[in-house]
Formats: structure tokens, sequence, C-alpha cells
């Protein structure tokens, strides 16, 4: 029986999966007409499947010899002296586990110790041998260090140049995380040359793996309940989609969590979208390897730069920069209807902020805070002015000293006062957090008890600030049809007396009690 697969690449026979072939169109075409091409798309969004799908496809064409390779095992190998001699190796140990004529000729009497050439050498002489065209995918290209990437791509670039009167590779994909624009950001400052003639410019088009469409999704689970009987209710692949806006491990995962984990492989029952609810705050919880592996991109400075002002509602990103097209092929954010800048998905969404946040949550965890929910439940609902009059003392107490210590500093307000609230919620309640830039604030929305809690966070800027926090937040609280909300105002300025920083008070907009809670 297949089942859903979240490890590695998917094959059909063992594994539900979407035709690889199906998700990116205009690819043989550039083969055809021998053009060198890269593919890129965030980690585990089928860009492995795919490129081995295609070379099986290719090669049973016999139209050409295709062949996939990998370059991972190449990482951390720095300087091309010895990057280049192991680039080499990799393709010719991929070789041998193929079935290409002349396989074990290739590199044969290499000169290694000639790096700058050795590579090319040994393609042309390879070629030369072969009664077909070479077609090679390149995995996980962008993983090469700054120099021997550059050496890589001169000698495919000299070979590409002379294909006219020497024989070479006939079409060659660069395939990974980045775009071809985010390896030149990699290895050099824009201001800077790598010489006479660039490597980079024999791409002639790159190509991004999509997300799933919920359709896709509709046809992924279908298989499974074709083999098993099982239904998956248009509500729970309604929730799927829109929590993971299709991306391809998340799908996976969550069909796997409900299906192998919660219902323990009985068929009998349907996949709801509350076993789908379910299985999402297990995802969350346990931050599976995949997970882990982005957010450890959170660190660099360059990433930072992208979400901070997001997780503020800022909108001072540079669309055509290297770092936001960086964060974008990661897969850590995109672009909604409205043209603002968003985390990718929600669940990546509250992964971040759960990342973001977890010092003061592991902190808070000490038993001399007592915020815990029961201290603010009053007649089965929460008494949210007094969880908020909390945080006041609480930041005044402790704020100052815990966002000294952030790397997102200027998110260090917001980042505390949610780690402040996941710490009450966990208590049996929900944080929903909305997230975009350009909006000057962040939305939150408490859960408990199928009641809502609309909170805005802004930070005090400007001279209409609170104008426009008391509309948002009506906005928010119309959102979300509760008559009540909250706008809390972060006052940073360091001419002001916390005494005058910490109030509380009321106001009417459009029919809405709003409290004010300066902080």
């Amino acid at each position: 029986m297949r089942y859903f697969n979240v490890a590695g690449p998917c094959n059909s026979i063992e594994h539900y999966m979407i035709d690889a072939s199906t998700r990116l169109h205009g690819v043989k075409k550039l083969i055809d007409m021998k053009q060198y091409f890269v593919i890129h798309a965030a980690r585990q969004s089928g860009k492995t499947t795919y490129l081995q799908d295609l070379a099986g496809r290719l090669h049973a064409e016999r139209k050409y010899y295709a062949l996939y390779c990998s370059l991972e095992n190449a990482q951390n190998i720095t300087g091309p002296e010895r990057g280049i001699p192991a680039i080499v190796r990799l393709i010719k140990n991929k070789l041998d586990n193929t079935d290409i004529p002349n396989r074990s000729n290739f590199a044969k009497d290499a000169d290694y110790e000639d790096f700058t050439g050795v590579l090319g050498v040994s393609l042309t002489r390879f070629c030369k041998l072969l009664d077909k065209p070479l077609i090679i995918l390149f995995d996980e290209a962008d993983c090469l260090s700054e120099d021997t990437l550059i050496s890589f791509l001169r000698q495919l670039r000299n070979g590409y140049n002379d294909r006219s009167f020497v024989p070479f590779v006939h079409s060659i994909a660069l395939v990974g995380m980045r775009n071809i624009r985010d390896y030149k950001a990699k290895v050099r400052p824009e201001s800077l040359t790598l010489g006479s003639a660039s490597p980079f410019n024999i791409v002639t088009e790159t190509f991004t793996l999509k997300n799933f469409t919920q359709e896709e999704i509709v046809q992924l689970y279908r298989q499974h309940t074709d083999e098993t009987g099982q239904v998956f209710e248009q509500d729970a692949i309604e929730l799927v989609h829109e929590q993971t806006q299709g991306q391809p491990w998340l799908v996976n995962a969550i069909a796997r969590e409900v299906i192998v984990k919660i219902l323990q492989s009985d068929y009998t029952k349907p996949v709801t979208a509350e076993l789908v609810s379910k299985a999402i705050r297990t995802i969350i919880l346990n931050r599976p390897a995949h997970i882990d592996s982005l957010l450890e991109r959170l660190k660099e400075e360059r990433v930072r730069k992208i979400i901070e002002p997001v997780i503020l509602g800022e909108d001072f990103i540079d669309r055509d920069s290297d770092d936001f097209l960086y964060a974008k092929d990661l897969g850590l954010i995109r672009e909604n209807n409205n043209f603002r800048i968003i985390p990718s998905n929600p669940i990546y969404a509250e992964i971040i902020i759960r990342t973001l946040s977890s010092t003061p949550q592991k902190r808070l965890q000490d038993p001399k805070y007592p915020y815990q929910m029961p201290r603010y439940l009053k007649g089965g609902r929460i008494d949210v002015d007094s969880l908020l009059r909390d945080f006041q003392q609480f930041w005044h107490a402790n704020g100052a000293i815990w966002a000294d210590k952030f790397d997102y500093r200027e998110a260090a307000p917001h980042l505390v006062m949610m780690g402040f609230l996941q710490r009450v919620m966990n208590g049996g309640g929900q944080v929903i957090r909305d997230m975009a830039s350009g909006t000057g604030r962040l939305d939150i929305c408490l859960v408990y008890e199928n009641r809502k809690y609309p909170i805005e966070l802004k930070v005090r800027y400007g001279k209409k600030y609170l104008e426009e926090g008391l509309e948002q937040t009506a906005r928010y609280a119309d959102l979300h049809c509760c008559s009540e909300g909250w706008l809390v105002v972060f006052d940073r300025r360091s001419t002001v007396k916390w005494q005058d920083k910490l109030y509380m008070k009321k106001e009417t907009v459009d029919g809405k009690t709003i409290t004010i809670v300066g902080v």
C-alpha cells in the first residue's frame, strides 16, 4: 500500500504523489534547444522528485542520455582545488549507477591537479564517446562554496561557448533553493566584477516549482481514498489548503499525522477538519527536521531584515533586493492578493513567532510568574483587561532587559508580548496571529471556548498613530464579529517616564468598545 511521504523524494510506486511532469512547463522545450537553465524552489517542495522523474522520462525517450547528480556532498568543501575534483567524482559515481555507455571512461586518467579545467575536460572527452546528447541535472547547485561555484560555472560556460566545435553537455539544469541572481549575491557584491566574462551569463531562463493548488491537494488525497476507502471531508481539505497554502511537505505531513498517528490507520474513519487542526498543532509543537532547518535561516541578518518589518507591519522592504528574493526563495514569505508581504503560510507564521519568542516563553515557565489561564477567567470568559494590566507590569519590570537580548530588537516588544500571551493561552486557548507588511500593526486574536478577543499591537509613531490604531482595531473587531477590541501601544521613547507610558482607557469607535493599553 502506498503512503504519504515526508522523507526524501517521492516515487509513484511507494507514495501518493502529484505527477511530477505536470508541475513545470517549458523545460523540455529548453532542453531540445540546448539551453542551460535554473530551477529553484523552497526546501521540501518536490525539486528532487521532479528531477529524478525528468531524468527517467528523458532517458526513456532514447533521444538523450540524462543524468541526475546531486552536489550536496560537496557542500562543506572549501576551495576549488578540492571542490572541483569532488564534483567530478560525484558525476563519476552517479554515472556508475546508470546504463549510459562508456561510463567507465568518464574522468579516466583525469588530471585533478588542473582544478580550473578538469571538469570541463572530463565532460568534453566523455561527450565525444556518446552517440546521443547528454543532459545533466545538477541538484543542490547553490550549496557549493563561493570559489568552487565560480570555477564550476566558468568551466560549464567555456564548454557551452565551444559546443559548436567541441562536444559538450547538450543541456544543463542548475537546481536549488536560490535563483541565479542569488548565486551572484552569494559570491560578490554587485559593485564588484568576476572578470571579463561572467560565469552566470549562460543561463537563459529560470523556473520555480509552485505549491499545490487546492485541486491538486484533492487529487493527492483522492489517491488514498481510492486505495483505502478513507474519505477526506471537504472542509478538511479546505483547511489544509488554507493553512499550508499548498506547501507539498506540509500537505503530506498533515495527512500522515492524521491517518497514521491520530487514527492509527483506521481507514473506516473520515479525515475531518477537527483532526486536521489537531495534526497541525502537533506539527507546530514538534517542529520536525524540515521546519527546524528552515527556521535556522531566521538567524541570518539578511533574513531578519525582511522578517522583522513583516512582524511590525512596516513597509520598508525593497522587493527588488537580493535579501527579499532570498527570503522568498527560501519559502519564508510571499505576497498576498493585496501585495502585502506575509509569511508563506499560517503554519510557518505560527512557528516563526513561536521560535522568535521562545526565550520569554521558556523564562515564563518559572513558577515565580503566575500568568496562567485560571487567573484571568471570569464567568467562563477571559478578563482581557486584567491580563493586559499584568502584562504592563511585567513589561515594566522585565521588558527593557529582555529586549536587549533579542536579535530582532525592533520587534522585541511584540515578541515578548506574544511569549507572554502564549504562556497564558497554553492553558487551553489559542493565539491567532495576522502579520503583513505595510499595515502598521500586528493583529492578534485570542480564542477561548469559541469566544474571540481581538488585540492590535502598535508602536507609537507619528502624530496619527492613535487615530489609525483605533480605526484598525475597530475593523479587526468587526472582522471577528466582536463588539470590543484592545489596542496595545508600545511607547519606546526614552524621554517619557514609565508611569506616563502605562495607562488604560476606553473609547467607542463605530459602535465598538476599544480599550487602549499604553505600554
